[in-house]
């Protein structure tokens, strides 16, 4: 085997071992949110919890050193990026708005853009704390 597709392999096999974890986090999310809240409104707490957890973590990601591949490929890549999934976020909006709850859908968007910005900065913060960089 060539050293190219080696490299390729091993990228695929990190990606891959933070997308599971990843993705089984985000179901068992909106299995609870769904068994605790019900219906739309547990989907969309379910995607806002996970969001909002995947914008933490990316934001630790980003704080790390630029030569840490492996950490933002498992990480960055693959667990947050099964976990947090845009177009469920855009499907639950769009369900919301057609069931007649457009406040509440436009109140979850801002929430969730306000709340992922803010969390990524939170998260990027405190990496670079974590390292004793400055911020």
């Amino acid at each position: 085997m060539n050293s190219k597709l080696r490299h390729e392999l091993k990228t695929l096999g990190l990606v891959a071992a933070g997308a599971i974890p990843g993705a089984l986090l985000r179901w068992q999310c909106e299995r609870l949110g769904y068994a605790a809240i019900g219906g739309l409104r547990g989907l969309v707490a379910a995607d806002f919890v996970a969001n909002m957890l995947g914008c933490l973590v990316i934001g630790l990601v980003v704080a790390q050193p630029p030569n840490n591949t492996k950490i933002a490929l498992w990480l960055g890549i693959g667990f947050c990026g099964s976990l947090t999934t845009f177009s469920a976020w855009i499907l639950q909006l769009y369900l919301a708005i057609q069931s007649g709850s457009v406040f509440k859908a436009m109140a979850v968007l801002v929430a969730s853009l306000a709340g992922g910005l803010a969390l990524v900065c939170l998260g990027y913060a405190m990496g670079r704390l974590w390292q004793g960089r400055r911020i």
